[in-house]
């Protein structure tokens, strides 16, 4: 079974989104994946995601309340085949405890994934209007929908 990983800083905005969106998609397919999501830091360590989150996931009919915040650890690194970051900020911060080239492997951009190469990031919605939650919906959206095909198609 196919273990993803979505990583942002806050673990409230972005990755639990990605996460969401992600294993929708899986469900939807009937593919027997785990994803899950976690922050680069610790600030939002056990809380539910934003409110604007929650919002936006709820009008695409992806359910989110039950996401609690986690930090990423370098553990995580043997528990995840695939670890997706939002951003270059995170991006960095996730291989620096890469302890191998293997784990540095597992790393990629998400946005590379509908976007090869180019190192887009989806911006952290978190001090922008519901304009912004839904911008981040439709970027993620789209990279999980490749996600999930390549998946499916394995």
């Amino acid at each position: 079974m196919m273990k993803i990983l979505m990583v942002c800083l806050g673990n409230i905005c972005r990755s639990p989104l990605a996460e969401g969106i992600l294993r929708d998609k899986f469900k939807k397919r009937k593919i027997a994946a785990e994803v899950d999501s976690s922050g680069t830091s610790n600030f939002h360590f056990g809380e539910r995601p934003d409110p604007r989150t929650i919002e936006v996931a709820d009008k695409h009919n992806i359910d989110i309340r039950s996401h609690r915040g986690n930090h990423f650890t370098v553990g995580d690194f043997d528990k995840y085949d695939k670890i997706y970051a939002m951003d270059l900020s995170n991006f960095r911060n996730v291989l620096k405890l890469a302890r191998s080239e293997n784990d540095r492997s597992k790393v990629e951009m998400i946005l590379n994934v509908s976007n090869p190469g180019m190192n887009m990031e989806v911006p952290d919605p978190y001090y922008s209007g519901n304009d912004g939650f839904e911008l981040v919906y439709r970027m993620l959206d789209q990279a999980c929908e490749i996600i999930a095909n390549s998946v499916e198609t394995k």
